[in-house]
């Protein structure tokens, strides 16, 4: 950042501030993505850290640098948006069939996939030197629904800790709290994330060869409704969730009776998956034909989260906008 390009954009100068931000604009995007789980509201939250950055540049000291500042701009503008009442949440979807009871009812049913293509133009920036996740492990789909069970200012402090590696005493900063404040959230959040977030280590690496082999017998399962067949590649304690219905299974048992019931009803319908990627995980594009219709419709999008051996969970999202999100067709002939 050059003192005149700052000055340049002091003054009114459009471009000048689109030069200092342009650079974190996608990892702003992300972060906020973590935060908020939703990447339609992590969209919204980026536009309004932009927009409160270019009215309140001439605050900008420099006591920090730009990006430390715009981050804590976004965290706080996120943060808003969680405390807000009115923060929109998708209606519950009603299936076309009766479901089974699932295992649980979540309240965390908000949650989006993000397209690897987002996360590929984040500049290779490295994390301060107190961070404990690498990029790959803090935008994979366990841990961003992960956070989303956490306190909204416990989830802001876990990331700017201990994914952005920013110290303490710059996170309270960042805050307006205390550091012995910022040390006791994120205590409590580590350990409440360890609850709910899968061990990185059970994890495939993206692109790893057993993650592209299970992918693709998921695939050929799922499509012949090969219920059994599915049920091998899961791991005991599997669960499917469904974004943003709120049902989940948990086990083998439960999700093979869930999507036994959908491939009961799906019957003559045709069933069409492309193939994707999102959070770094394998993800297809699901489409559905109507028995008789030529043209097949989007149905959501699976995310799997593998292990080198085994799948450990299914989400499978619903959403009209997900094709045009993950640049897949609208329709497939």
């Amino acid at each position: 950042m050059s003192q005149d390009t700052l000055d340049r954009a002091r003054t009114g100068d459009e471009q000048a501030f689109r030069e200092l931000t342009e650079p974190y604009r996608h990892e702003l995007q992300v972060h906020c993505y973590r935060i908020l789980g939703s990447l339609a509201d992590a969209e919204d939250m980026l536009q309004e850290t932009l927009l409160a950055a270019w009215r309140g540049l001439d605050g900008f000291a420099g006591r920090a640098s730009l990006r430390t500042w715009l981050y804590r701009i976004a965290t706080n503008r996120c943060l808003n948006a969680l405390r807000d009442a009115g923060r929109r949440r998708p209606p519950e979807p009603t299936p076309p069939f009766d479901p089974p009871e699932p295992t649980r009812r979540s309240d965390v049913t908000w949650l989006q996939p993000c397209p690897d293509t987002l996360l590929e133009r984040i500049p290779d920036e490295a994390p301060g030197p107190e961070a404990r996740y690498d990029s790959r492990e803090a935008v994979e789909l366990a841990f961003v629904a992960g956070l989303q069970h956490l306190p909204p200012r416990q989830a802001a402090i876990l990331v700017l800790r201990d994914v952005l590696g920013y110290p303490a005493d710059e996170v309270a900063n960042m805050l307006g709290t205390g550091t012995t404040a910022v040390k006791g959230a994120l205590q409590r959040a580590r350990a409440q994330l360890r609850r709910h977030a899968v061990d990185p280590e059970r994890m495939a690496l993206p692109g790893a060869p057993g993650e592209r082999e299970l992918s693709r017998r998921f695939a050929d399962a799922f499509t012949t409704g090969d219920i059994d067949g599915l049920v091998t590649l899961l791991t005991d304690d599997a669960w499917l969730a469904m974004p943003p219905a709120p049902h989940e299974y948990h086990g083998p048992a439960a999700i093979a009776a869930f999507l036994g019931t959908f491939h009961t009803w799906r019957g003559r319908r045709r069933l069409r998956l492309i193939p994707t990627r999102a959070n770094t995980q394998p993800a297809l594009g699901c489409y559905l034909t109507e028995p008789d219709e030529s043209t097949t419709h989007p149905a959501g999008l699976i995310v799997l989260t593998v292990g080198d051996e085994r799948i450990h969970a299914v989400t499978w999202f619903l959403g009209d906008d997900l094709p045009h999100r993950f640049r897949l067709p609208a329709t497939i002939g």
